[in-house]
């Protein structure tokens, strides 16, 4: 079976974050991520990852916005020294939590501009912190109307363009169902140059069990493929978490 990973952000959620690690690590995970933990100061996050010997897996990039702004803004062309900055303070978080991955968010826009931009960006991200990974993730319309990044060939394109060795795919299997309606099939499309995984069912975006994905078939696959990454659930728990973690097994 693919290793399992907690979204704290989704999961958990009827505990404060920083007693979602502890209950993290008592339902069987050994890894987390954290969309967004920039509210909680990074020293309390490490504390806990120590305690409960859980890995950071993965955190966003950027920092939410206070003022009402869109989450992301990497491909939003004129907005390039406001990603400068908020990338560095991300970096500076992501290596104190040890982060594996750092997804960096395009944000809403739409065109070729967008696309020279994005591509701009994450070049000098990719050289300005070489030994972070980073990850890009194609977000359906529907869930996010007017995501840049919104299919699996444009997110191919752009990570070759680029040509950067830490930079590569985020695949969710939820927003792969959205977009292209064969969730097996563009992973084998985009396989290779995939470096984590989220998971959650269709059409309620609820435990990835019982649904329109068939995920025994998806782990299997992840396991003759030769997957070694972490496979996080990302979903909203139709009851409580603890209740819905029958999948696991």
């Amino acid at each position: 079976m693919p290793k399992f990973c907690a979204n704290l952000t989704w999961l958990f959620t009827e505990l404060p974050l920083l007693e979602r690690f502890e209950a993290a690590k008592e339902a069987g995970f050994d890894a987390v991520e954290v969309l967004f933990p920039y509210d909680v100061n990074a020293q309390d996050i490490v504390n806990k990852l120590a305690r409960y010997e859980l890995q950071m897996a993965l955190i966003n990039c950027p920092p939410p916005n206070y003022t009402g702004g869109d989450q992301g803004f990497a491909a939003v062309p004129g907005l390039e020294e406001r990603f400068r900055r908020d990338f560095r303070r991300s970096v500076r978080y992501a290596r104190t939590l040890g982060a594996g991955h750092l997804h960096v968010m395009a944000g809403l826009a739409e065109g070729e501009a967008a696309e020279a931009a994005f591509i701009e960006n994450l070049r000098w991200a990719a050289a300005e912190a070489p030994q972070q990974s980073l990850t890009i993730e194609p977000i359906n319309n529907e869930t996010m109307p007017g995501y840049f990044l919104n299919d699996f060939d444009l997110g191919r394109r752009i990570v070759e363009t680029v040509d950067a060795p830490n930079l590569r795919l985020q695949f969710d299997t939820f927003h792969a169902a959205k977009i292209t309606g064969d969730v097996l099939g563009t992973w084998k499309a985009m396989r290779d140059i995939t470096v984590h995984i989220q998971v959650a069912q269709m059409p309620d975006r609820g435990e990835p069990d019982q649904g329109d994905i068939d995920y025994p078939a998806v782990f299997k696959k992840l396991d003759a493929d030769g997957y070694t990454g972490w496979v996080a659930g990302e979903y909203k728990p139709r009851e409580t978490t603890a209740a819905g973690l029958g999948w696991l097994s």
